[in-house]
């Protein structure tokens, strides 16, 4: 649902590949099986009569709350992948993200200084990376991750060549 302060009119957003809500489940599915692991040790202890502290309730409170961060989260991580997307503009390139707080930043050709795509190994197994956007500012935090490698490899040429030519303008 469109946000006029936030969704500028007209616009065509791309989304990223659907391959990235793999990645993003896979990464949490890892986190949460240890948390919960490492959680329950105590449990298991209370359970086997080694320890005597903490009281049950104690022992199971953790393993629970983890067990319900990771529900939330696996409704929450679908929508967040979906929210991400990225415009080309005349002039500047668009990155929106955010489901709870909405984000769009626009970024000037002109005031990129370059432009970097990171794959690690479990992207690069999917055909994914994030393309980062380095500007003058040192807050800028200009990244699109999930990207087909084919597709960020396309970006960056295309910004390098949109900001070099409004740097030549300057």
């Amino acid at each position: 649902m469109p946000i006029e302060a936030i969704d500028p009119e007209g616009i065509a957003w791309q989304r990223v590949s659907p391959k990235f809500l793999k990645l993003r489940l896979v990464s949490w599915a890892i986190g949460s099986a240890i948390a919960l692991l490492v959680l329950s040790l105590p449990l298991v202890f209370v359970q086997l009569g080694w320890w005597s502290w903490p009281p049950l309730w104690v022992a199971v409170a953790p393993p629970v709350l983890v067990l319900v961060i990771a529900l939330w989260k696996l409704v929450l991580i679908p929508r967040q992948v979906r929210a991400i997307g990225y415009a080309e503009r005349e002039d500047d390139l668009l990155i929106r993200g955010g489901i709870i707080f909405q984000r769009t930043m626009v970024v000037p050709y002109g005031r990129m200084q370059y432009v970097d795509i990171g794959v690690g190994p479990v992207e690069r197994s999917l055909g994914l990376c994030t393309l980062k956007l380095h500007t003058a500012a040192v807050g800028t935090n200009a990244t699109i991750p999930g990207l087909p490698a084919a597709e960020g490899a396309r970006l960056r040429e295309q910004l390098t060549a949109r900001g070099e030519a409004r740097l030549a303008g300057l």
